[in-house]
């Protein structure tokens, strides 16, 4: 196992990752440690693992086990304290964007002062496309969402379902070709939530995007994922790796149902189940 980088130590360089076809992800021997008052804690622990391209892959574990640190390490948006991030075998730096990649946070994050295909939009205004093919883009993607007869209202007059699908129609509209997910439906209601699950996957059968997806929540990722990447207890570490064999296209309603949904879940549980009884002993 690796060891905690020092304090002011300056990191080794990494050795050279041959390329794998197919491979759009890659993270290596990730280390992340954070300082507090109280000394210094290891968040994530020597994690390795890869996505290829057009795979669905969530990653799964109890709350505090470092699943949102891992995913803004790769988005760029924290630097890491050891290890390697490879996209496109290109290795991720803090603070750079990478116009690959798009990312759906927690929280939708609109802004309350533009209407629904105001904020849709607002990438493509940033990116100074034309008003017209704007205009076109928008407009099909208020459909793509559901959202038919809303787009000229502001944010505050949408339920909280709503208003996700406009904060993941504003990333998709860019057309990125990894999207990272941060437990984008964890605020919803059970209902809602599946209308999400089933927008969501509409929206990748169509697309195929490659997808990194946080969640704690094992009837989701096995909803959603072709691959569910267990974590430990913090410190985080990869403890299993599930194939999620289920057939696709999928209902997020019916498939609950299932027998295979049923066998998985009880099968992921077992193990996700020791992680969350060290989380409350600890």
């Amino acid at each position: 196992m690796m060891s905690s980088p020092v304090p002011g130590l300056a990191l080794a360089p990494q050795a050279e990752s041959p390329a794998i076809p197919g491979r759009r992800i890659a993270v290596q021997g990730l280390m992340k440690c954070f300082s507090t008052g109280s000394g210094q804690f290891t968040a994530v622990d020597n994690v390795s693992f890869d996505v290829r391209q057009g795979e669905f892959v969530a990653l799964l574990g109890p709350s505090g086990c470092g699943k949102s640190t891992i995913l803004n390490m790769v988005a760029g948006l924290l630097p890491r304290s050891g290890g390697r991030i490879l996209i496109d075998d290109d290795e991720v730096e803090p603070g750079k964007v990478n116009r690959k990649v798009g990312y759906v946070f927690q929280r939708d994050t609109l802004f309350p002062w533009r209407t629904v295909e105001q904020n849709i939009g607002y990438g493509l205004e940033i990116a100074g496309v034309a008003k017209a093919e704007r205009g076109e883009r928008v407009a099909k993607a208020v459909d793509r969402a559901g959202l038919t007869g809303f787009a000229q209202t502001f944010p505050r007059m949408l339920s909280g379902g709503m208003r996700q699908r406009v904060a993941l129609m504003r990333t998709l509209i860019l057309e990125p070709e990894i999207l990272l997910m941060d437990e984008p439906f964890g605020a919803l209601d059970t209902h809602t939530k599946l209308e999400m699950h089933k927008t969501l996957l509409e929206i990748w059968e169509r697309e195929r995007q490659t997808v990194l997806f946080v969640t704690h929540d094992l009837g989701e990722a096995l909803t959603l994922a072709s691959r569910i990447i267990l974590l430990s207890a913090r410190p985080g570490r990869l403890k299993e790796d599930f194939d999620v064999a289920i057939p696709r296209p999928r209902d997020p309603v019916g498939l609950r149902e299932t027998a295979e949904f049923g066998r998985l879940y009880s099968h992921i549980w077992h193990s996700l189940g020791e992680e969350f009884r060290r989380t409350r002993a600890d």
